[in-house]
């Protein structure tokens, strides 16, 4: 039986009904509706965007226990604050490792990620699952059909482009960098790694889009360098700058419903998590 905290993220199967609201006072309140006498598991799925939502999961998690659930295990398809994974700056926190020790604390028999922002994630959380991007950019490339060439944004990305490159089995990888200013954010000093990219059709594969300043920034050093169409996959759509920037950059942007649902368009297509998860 699943019980999805987030009733716009699509999972199949017999799902717990509840309500669940915010108090006058600021508190969130959830109230299972489903009779739950003999359930023993129960799969927890939910995508946190603010901490009110981490709210929300540890009070669903008290009172499945308090209605005899033996078993519990969760899935978070987007990992709140992965990308906050070392100290950069004196006097910031570790926030990835605030949520994990959270999530820990409810003592899952699982729990479940989705192309984590680094090794860090799953290295903090117990009983650990994670579900590689792998299968998101084979239905990216299908929906494509071309010659691709593979582009890794940054150092970060590319032990994972190499392991999505080496599961496609036909796409060369062409790697670039980019310069971060860690106290203010500035991106700067875009470089691609190739010579002459011969009008090669080229797709950025990368795990967070955000404001998106990575990849404008790269597809001008893309241009430079002779790449052909652009195309632009993240496993994680929060897209706060919105997309008209983007989409005079890129032919079409590829992303899940990790994060938030998206109106699809002829130029941004949003492949459902349940068909991979």
């Amino acid at each position: 039986m699943n019980l999805v905290l987030d009733p716009n993220f699509e999972i199949q199967g017999v799902n717990i009904e509840f309500e669940s609201f915010t108090f006058a006072g600021g508190e969130p309140h959830i109230k299972l509706l489903t009779p739950l006498a003999g359930v023993e598991v129960v799969d927890i799925y939910h995508r946190i965007r603010s901490f009110n939502d981490m709210g929300i999961l540890l009070l669903a998690v008290n009172a499945l226990k308090h209605a005899g659930v033996k078993r519990l295990t969760l899935c978070l398809p987007y990992f709140p604050a992965a990308r906050q994974d070392r100290f950069m700056v004196s006097g910031e926190p570790l926030s990835v490792k605030v949520y994990a020790d959270l999530i820990n604390s409810q003592q899952f028999d699982q729990v479940t990620i989705f192309d984590p922002h680094s090794d860090v994630t799953p290295a903090l959380l117990d009983n650990c699952k994670v579900v590689e991007n792998h299968d998101f950019v084979q239905k990216v490339v299908a929906d494509i059909n071309s010659d691709l060439l593979l582009i890794s944004p940054d150092g970060g990305a590319l032990k994972k482009i190499y392991k999505v490159a080496a599961f496609l089995g036909q796409y060369s990888v062409v790697e670039c960098s980019k310069t971060r200013n860690v106290k203010t954010g500035a991106l700067s000093g875009f470089k691609v790694y190739a010579d002459d990219l011969e009008g090669m059709d080229c797709l950025i594969v990368d795990d967070i889009c955000d404001g998106g300043g990575t990849f404008i920034g790269l597809a001008k050093a893309l241009k430079a360098k002779n790449a052909g169409k652009l195309y632009l996959a993240v496993s994680h759509g929060i897209f706060s700058n919105g997309f008209d920037t983007l989409l005079e950059t890129f032919d079409k942007i590829y992303t899940t419903d990790a994060y938030k649902n998206l109106s699809q368009s002829e130029k941004i297509s949003q492949i459902k998590l349940s068909s991979i998860l």
